[in-house]
């Protein structure tokens, strides 16, 4: 027996003739192609050779390849599944001319089978039944003679296809007509044979095949017989054995024919003889030999209790004998069902993408090669899995089927699922009464919401998001006017947590697959239903085929699409909530494209309602919203006047604002101090602490309202803080829109919150009679000092509780400084507070010195919640006490990576070019922390042991850490502006912390290199456990090794797969140790400081020399002049202000009405403005990077063209800019 086999295959039938080579105790060998990486078939098996990026013709069908790959890894035999090389004669032959054995029939036999006008003259030869037919076919003239002669209908064949391909249905002579060439040519280029043939068409025919296998001791088996009459564009969906509705003496007649035939040639290995069968005739005949395993032979294995590929295997090696002896009549029925990524209801069209998430029911027989995050690519064939069942009789089989396909679930791409289950509860397939045409029209309504256009950013959204993940930097996401979304969910009878849809400012189009009621909220933008206007806050009952399309918003920002049961989501971290930023949740973790389909929950229909407009949200470009003072207005951060400048402007909402947070323009902040001292260079730097979602983050001078989608953690300061009732305002804030803030005291903030509730449950309830929530008519006038809670110095270090919301409060200890004393305080703190079950805690986010904690404030509040944690820290055990588990985690680094070059060069390019930090971080690391060389900052890094004190700074469990050895702490001070893009896993240093990016995006490091992922969403490893996709834990310590850029690529690359596993060494951390070290080096860590401290100063001096100190990264838009409109020429004006991103005309160009002339950039969207007319631009008033207005003049369009510019003119240079 074989001790090695290689399978020249991917895929279901890959991983299926693993299993059997496991079972078998012989080594599997697989091959694979990058596109094919995370398939299940590399993992499974015994060894994985990478053999091409994608194209099968250069990797799966490279004969030369697979062949020699056999013989580099010893390979005795090789399995060649189906499909690819399987009935490849010239490759069988080199297996054996190689002395490698072909795990199948001779290359004889396939030649002979696999031209079907030589297997049609060894049917006849055998006393098959043979459909009237021809020989081959070399032109036109014959084809329509022999037409003429069978009578139509006729199926022009090719002799060498399969699958489907290179077969028509001709109706009659126009139809052989058109379809002879076409066919041929098909044949030619898939097949590299164009011959065909022409057989009797059968209207209403099934497809019976039967499963032969012979040895090379002339023993020869017809195993039984498999109906597969179900196709979709003659290619199977379901099959079944033994075939329903055949008589006893047909069924006999059709096994012996098969088994005559395989006799005749001394068949060897499996395969199959297929027949067309005629029920109303009782006549079967011949129709080709597959001289491989089928997709289908499972069902047979089931009803025999055999394993065929170990039958293949051990007949290959000569260990098959007494073939009768190893099967037994037939048991039972079993049915088998393919699952295919495409769109029943779109002509099959094949479907590709993530697949968010991969569930299959426990009582059937699955193959598969697919699993969660896995990427469906277009180049292979689009079959995911097999679903077989079997059961005492066929009845009870299609129920077992049918259950189990209910129990399936396969996210994020389009599937046949709903349509398979369709069809098992049709009579004719109940019955029996099945033919190769009859899903000929089938097209069964789907519970699924098509999209066919995606508007302009619309995503899955659901309330109240994904809880608990705070501490690790995974953002609740959800709805960003949640209110208004709920509102829909209650009108439509839902869950509160039922997932709908967010559109943002223009909402797109979509189709309805079934009946459906559904209900839009929040911002109007004029939705129609087949041209019928719809009412807002009204459930709408939506027929099948329907298309809803969307306008723009006008006024407010967001509308809310909800359907009832709502959409049927994966999901993930406990939220099906899109976070597109770290590429998960909602439907593959992005916004929704065109040829999107949603699947909808079922449900019975809601009763009709409607929510009054004086009880819906109010939407205006004049806002007015409620804020609770804290955590940071007071007077150590900023001026006691600040208060009064905060709630006396009118803030304008700037252009560049997203989910994760609105921008506003406005005055600076009233600062009381210089700098933030060892947290960095400006007054808003602090020690990283947790975000309140709905903060005031000042970011420098730029305030900015976060969002659902926005950072947990973050080194600014927040001077007010939304209340949880005013939040939903924040998700309708229009660029251009005009805020002002009214302060609230906690208790009116708390009244505001349980009023919006008892409205909400008074819609679900059907009872409102009260009016919308509103705020106070007077505000609260409220002292610097309100979000001070609780001040006390009971405990091992002061402790200050600030305000910080309704929903939260923030924990600080200590002094503003680094101190790790503090940070072991913090979660001292922090676990006292989980051992606590009276305290209803949604998160508990621990910063550098402090603990934000985030209650359900309908169970406790914020009040009783700080009486609690006062009394908890007074019991607090001595630091010197504490030991907490650690771990060493040993990182590959890739010092001053490419990656990281490349960001800084974009910076320098594009953002900053007088950086001082520029060219080289690692050149400011040096000057600033006062080093001789580049090679001292490398010793240093590499060297150091970082403590892990936070996560998710920024997102997704990046470390905040901070070398155990204060001799060891470089600090920088970080960019400004900040990168627009950072690349994933960069390493960076920032004041006196080490970082590592947990995904692409902004960022304000100064670079050392890059590592390996802290996150893993796409599967789970040794390293990233079930449901905690984070690499780090708190008080990890991290040590750098070096390695090269190539080797972390490939390092990359395995990491997520499980393929290469870093270093890591569990122990203990122990304070009073610390302590005493730092006791030990006071006076070398004291040295190293001053050098440092004196090397800073320096280099501010320098940059106050050199006129850098002061950098405004954001400015409002100057107005500009306003151009004269030339004579007879139409305006072109901005529809909102924003950024122009790309000009794509120049004065001269010819443009059609609704030609994109430039593409502007706003609330971090992409928004083509279009010509009005048509005509020739006259005149381009801005150039890329202009920042305009709402109304600026951008282009003028005259009907004529002017004199100025001929055809061949280049006139770019006439580009005027303003």
């Amino acid at each position: 027996m074989f001790t090695k086999v290689l399978i020249a295959n991917r895929g279901a039938i890959a991983v299926r003739i693993e299993r059997t080579l496991r079972q078998m105790g012989i080594a599997s060998v697989a091959v694979y192609t990058k596109a094919d990486q995370d398939s299940l078939h590399v993992d499974l098996a015994d060894e994985a050779i990478l053999i091409g990026e994608g194209a099968a013709k250069d990797s799966y069908l490279n004969t030369e390849l697979i062949l020699n790959t056999a013989i580099q890894t010893g390979a005795q035999a090789i399995h060649p599944g189906y499909g690819f090389l399987s009935e490849n004669a010239d490759f069988a032959r080199a297996c054996r001319e190689n002395g490698i054995a072909f795990i199948g029939p001779t290359p004889e036999q396939m030649e002979l089978f696999g031209l079907k006008h030589s297997a049609r003259e060894m049917a006849e030869k055998a006393g098959v039944p043979l459909l009237p037919g021809t020989a081959l076919i070399t032109d036109l003239q014959t084809a329509l003679s022999e037409a003429a002669q069978i009578g139509y209908p006729v199926m022009l064949k090719s002799t060498a296809g399969g699958g489907g391909i290179g077969m028509r249905v001709c109706g009659d002579e126009t139809a052989l007509r058109d379809a002879f060439d076409s066919v041929c040519r098909l044949a030619e280029t898939n097949f590299n044979n164009g011959g065909v043939f022409l057989e009797k068409y059968i209207q209403k025919a099934r497809h019976v095949e039967v499963q032969i296998f012979g040895n090379e001791f002339g023993e020869v088996a017809a195993l039984g017989e498999r109906d597969c009459s179900i196709q979709r564009r003659n290619q199977k969906v379901v099959e079944e054995s033994p075939a329903p509705c055949l008589s006893s003496a047909v069924r006999k007649q059709m096994l012996d024919s098969a088994k005559r035939l395989a006799e005749e040639v001394g068949y060897r290995s499996a395969g199959t003889v297929e027949f067309l069968y005629d029920p109303e005739a009782e006549q079967f005949y011949f129709l080709e030999v597959n001289t491989r395993l089928q997709v289908e032979h499972g069902v047979t294995e089931e009803v025999l209790g055999i394993d065929l590929v170990e039958w293949m295997v051990r007949e290959a090696a000569g260990e098959l004998r007494g073939l009768s002896h190893l099967y037994k009549a037939p048991k039972g029925h079993s049915i088998q069902a393919r699952i295919y990524a495409e769109d029943c209801l779109n002509d099959f069209r094949p479907s590709g993408g993530q697949l968010d998430q991969v569930r299959f029911s426990e009582q059937a027989r699955i193959e598969t090669w697919v699993r969660d995050g896995l990427n469906v690519t277009s180049l292979y064939d689009p079959m995911l899995a097999k679903v077989i069942v079997h059961a005492d009789t066929r009845e009870a089989a299609i129920d077992k089927l049918h259950a189990a396909l209910c129990e399936t679930r396969l996210y994020g791409v389009t599937t046949n699922l709903q349509f398979i289950q369709a069809l098992l509860q049709e009579n004719d397939c109940r019955s029996g009464l099945v033919h190769t045409r009859m899903l000929d029209g089938f097209t069964p309504a789907e519970q699924a919401i098509e999209v066919l256009d995606g508007g302009i950013q619309t995503t899955v959204q659901d309330w109240p998001g994904r809880i608990g993940h705070w501490d690790v930097g995974v953002p609740p996401c959800g709805p960003m006017d949640p209110f208004s979304f709920r509102i829909g969910n209650k009108l439509l009878g839902n869950e509160d947590r039922a997932a709908g849809l967010e559109l943002t400012l223009r909402g797109g189009s979509y189709r309805f697959r079934s009946d459906t009621p559904f209900c839009l909220t929040g911002a109007d933008m004029k939705a129609v239903l087949d041209k019928e206007a719809v009412p807002m806050y009204t459930v709408v009952q939506a027929k099948r085929g329907q298309v809803l399309t969307f306008g723009e918003a006008e006024t407010g920002m967001r509308t809310y699409f909800l359907v009832a049961g709502g959409l049927d989501m994966p999901l993930h971290l406990g939220s099906a909530a899109t976070f597109t930023l770290g590429g998960f949740g909602g439907h593959g973790g992005r916004a929704l494209r065109t040829g999107d389909v949603l699947q909808v929950h079922p449900v019975s229909l809601p009763s009709p309602a409607a929510l009054a407009a004086d009880k819906q949200p109010v939407l205006t470009k004049e806002w007015t919203i409620g804020v609770i003072p804290g955590p940071h207005c007071t007077t150590e951060f900023l001026l006691p006047e600040y208060l009064e400048q905060l709630t006396e402007t009118s803030w304008e909402v700037h252009f560049n604002s997203s989910r994760t947070g609105v921008r506003l323009i406005g005055p600076a902040p009233l600062w009381t101090r210089e700098d933030g001292g060892e947290a960095g260079l400006h007054p808003s730097n602090i020690h990283d602490n947790a975000y309140a979602i709905g903060t005031l983050d000042l970011t420098g001078d730029m305030p900015i309202l976060l969002g659902p989608d926005g950072p947990s953690l973050g080194g600014f300061v927040c001077p007010v803080t939304t209340a949880s009732a005013e939040f939903w305002k924040i998700g309708q804030l229009h660029a251009g829109d005009r805020i002002r803030f009214q302060l609230l005291t906690l208790q009116e903030a708390e009244a505001l919150r349980q009023a919006q509730e008892e409205h909400l449950n008074a819609i679900g309830l059907k009872e409102v009679s009260s009016l919308l929530p509103s705020l106070p008519e007077k505000a609260a006038r409220l002292t610097p000092d309100y979000p001070i809670l609780v001040e006390q110095s009971t405990g091992s270090f002061p402790m200050t509780i600030r305000a910080a919301g309704d929903e939260h409060v923030l924990v600080e200890y200590g002094d503003m400084e680094l101190d790790l004393l503090l940070r072991f305080q913090v979660h001292a703190l922090m676990e006292a507070v989980q051992a606590r079950s009276d305290i209803p805690v949604l998160d508990l986010t621990p910063g550098i010195r402090s603990l934000q904690v985030h209650i359900d404030a309908s169970q406790m509040s914020i009040t009783e919640l700080c009486e609690v944690l006062a009394a908890i820290d007074e019991k607090l055990p001595p630091l010197e006490e504490i030991e907490v588990p650690s771990r060493i985690v040993r990182l590959p680094l890739s010092w001053d990576d490419p990656a990281t070059q490349l960001a800084i060069e974009r910076y320098q390019k594009n953002v900053r070019p007088d950086a001082p930090w520029c060219p080289s971080n690692l050149e400011f690391i040096r000057r600033v922390n006062g080093l001789n060389d580049i090679e001292d900052v490398k010793r240093i890094v590499f060297d150091a042991n970082y403590l892990v004190l936070g996560l998710g700074d920024v997102y997704l469990g990046a470390p905040v850490a901070t070398p155990v050895d204060p001799r060891h702490r470089l600090v920088t001070t970080k960019y400004n502006p900040a990168r627009t893009w950072t690349p994933e896993n960069a390493v960076g240093i920032g004041g006196a912390y080490m970082c590592v990016y947990g995904m692409e995006g902004p960022g304000g490091y100064q670079f050392v290199g890059r590592t390996v992922q802290v996150w893993n969403r796409l599967r789970e490893t040794e390293s990233f456990q079930a449901g905690k996709p984070w690499l780090l834990r708190f008080f990890d310590q991290i040590q750098f090794y070096p390695v090269s850029a190539d080797e972390l690529l490939e390092m990359r690359e395995d990491f997520l797969r499980g393929r290469f596993e870093i270093d890591i060494t569990e122990t203990t951390f122990k304070l009073g140790d610390y302590l005493a070290f730092l006791e030990s080096i006071e006076e070398s860590a004291q040295e190293f400081r001053q050098t440092q401290q004196a090397a800073f100063r320096a280099e501010r001096e320098s940059w106050r020399e050199l006129g850098l100190t002061e950098y405004v990264s954001e400015h409002e838009a100057a107005e500009p002049a306003e151009e004269t409109i030339p004579e007879g020429a139409e305006a072109v004006r901005c529809s909102m202000p924003g950024s122009v991103w790309k000009v794509l005309v120049s004065p001269g160009d010819e443009v059609k009405k609704g030609d994109t002339l430039i593409i502007e950039e706003s609330m971090k969207m992409e928004f083509p403005q279009p010509a009005p007319c048509d005509g020739f631009v006259e005149s381009v008033y801005v150039a890329p990077g202009d920042e305009v207005h709402a109304g600026q003049l951008i282009v003028s369009i005259t009907k004529e063209k002017r004199g100025a510019f001929d055809a061949d003119d280049k006139p770019a240079e006439n580009v005027i800019h303003s």
